[in-house]
């Protein structure tokens, strides 16, 4: 560590910021693989949406990169004369891409099967994962955002991003002041009850912020959303995460199959699909390599849950986090991983118990620059400056200038970045760097792009000799 990396670990010991935290730095050759520096580098930190390198990692190993989420239709009656004389089950298997388009697709597969009428149930199908909702150390309070959705394995979501569980708000000024905001959900739907206190208010100057709190309450889908919005605002959009997904999902499947006149005489409700039913139709996802784009650079809390859970069920026969996590640890051990010194309670990086050292999460970037999958793990890593939000993810406004393809994480008190980078002298350095307890997290950014930026710098010769 002599020399070369004096600078840095100067750098380190004047930030402000820095004082009374604590930073977490390991560097790595990424040809050698040897280690450059560390600071902290064996010390158990909090990685936040780091996580996601593992959850993702393991996800291409065992699942693969072609692997499909489904969706699937089956009955079990016969169809006479138009009618079907027993069940429909919509039968979800974790697909978090599932969009209102697709489930309006679905109700026409059973129009198109010569169904008009079901003389029975609808009955929505969750059962390939098992019925907890939420991850072990979620907060309560971030149970109604978007990024702690309740994970189903039968799910929607509102867009491309492919958040599932959730429904995004888009939120338009009134014609004058004083007025009630209006409020648009994406998909159309009865299944939350919005009360909309948000008021238009004056545009006093370009640097006016509309201010609005969205809070669904707990254990059902009353939503509040309050606050003020500038007469000449834009168009925003926010994001709600429902109470009960499967749910959800019967609700639109409900109204599309109106909209395509199938009428059923009996309830929708949940159940599970049995198993002398007739499959009629089967909807996947895209593959896993794609889906981890949206997964890893716009950090999807979601899709590491489900990934956790697939894996649960895939390999152990059981779609639940402690069997997911399982198959996890015992994956990063055979890439190389000394789990020992790790602790792992979920697939997304949002428990504030999982720890991780920063010399094994670049140890572990390291080692998997051989797997086959290697290259749709490594194109799924934001990318520095790269405004397009499909490639530069959560670094598009960090970094630029510079070559880095890096995973981002935040959660209070936490800020990390890891992945690679090249150095101005042309070096190929893996890095993690991991900062925990700072008193705001949102200052974590500027303190690591201030260190890559140092480390990247010419002048610190940092290419080994």
């Amino acid at each position: 560590m002599a020399g070369r990396w004096e600078s840095l670990e100067k750098l380190l010991n004047e930030e402000k910021e820095l004082k009374g935290a604590l930073a977490g730095i390991s560097i790595r050759s990424r040809d050698s693989g040897k280690l450059l520096f560390h600071n902290l580098g064996d010390t158990r930190l909090h990685p936040a949406s780091n996580m996601k390198i593992f959850t993702s990692s393991v996800g291409l190993a065992v699942l693969g990169e072609e692997y499909r989420f489904s969706t699937e239709l089956w009955i079990d009656g016969i169809i006479e004369e138009n009618i079907l004389h027993g069940n429909l089950y919509l039968k979800g298997k974790g697909d978090p891409t599932l969009l209102q388009s697709d489930i309006d697709r679905l109700a026409k597969v059973i129009k198109n099967e010569g169904i008009n009428i079901i003389n029975g149930n609808v009955v929505g199908d969750d059962t390939w994962y098992d019925n907890v909702r939420l991850s072990q150390d979620l907060n309560w309070n971030d149970e109604h955002y978007y990024y702690g959705s309740q994970v189903s394995a039968l799910t929607v979501s509102p867009n491309e991003d492919y958040d599932s569980g959730t429904i995004m708000l888009t939120i338009t000024p009134g014609k004058k002041l004083g007025e009630k905001a209006t409020i648009a959900l994406t998909p159309t739907t009865n299944y939350i009850n919005i009360t909309n206190k948000i008021r238009t208010v004056e545009s006093n100057s370009i640097e006016d912020d509309t201010n609005i709190v969205v809070i669904r309450e707990h254990g059902n889908n009353n939503v509040i959303v309050e606050g003020t919005i500038p007469l000449s605002s834009p168009v925003v959009h926010e994001w709600v995460a429902v109470w009960e997904p499967t749910e959800f999902v019967l609700e639109l499947f409900g109204r599309s199959l109106k909209q395509y006149d199938v009428q059923y005489k009996g309830r929708i409700l949940t159940g599970k699909t049995p198993e002398n039913a007739k499959q009629l139709f089967i909807r996947d996802s895209i593959p896993l390599k794609d889906l981890c784009i949206p997964f890893m650079k716009l950090s999807n809390n979601g899709h590491g849950e489900i990934i956790v859970k697939e894996l649960g069920r895939v390999v152990n026969g059981e779609g639940s986090w402690e069997e997911g996590l399982l198959v996890l640890e015992e994956t990063l051990q055979k890439l190389g991983v000394d789990i020992s010194k790790t602790v792992i309670r979920d697939g997304s990086g949002i428990s504030h118990v999982t720890l991780i050292p920063p010399n094994e999460i670049t140890k572990f970037l390291f080692r998997i620059q051989k797997e086959k999958w290697f290259d749709s793990f490594y194109r799924s890593l934001p990318v520095g400056g790269e405004l397009d939000r499909m490639i530069g993810g959560t670094l598009n406004d960090r970094l630029d200038g510079l070559e880095v393809y890096a995973k981002t994480g935040t959660i209070k008190g936490v800020s990390t970045l890891s992945g690679y980078f090249k150095t101005e002298e042309g070096e190929d350095l893996i890095f993690s760097i991991m900062l925990n307890n700072l008193l705001d997290e949102e200052d974590g950014a500027k303190i690591i792009d201030k260190i890559v930026r140092f480390i990247c710098s010419a002048k610190n010769k940092t290419i080994v000799s």
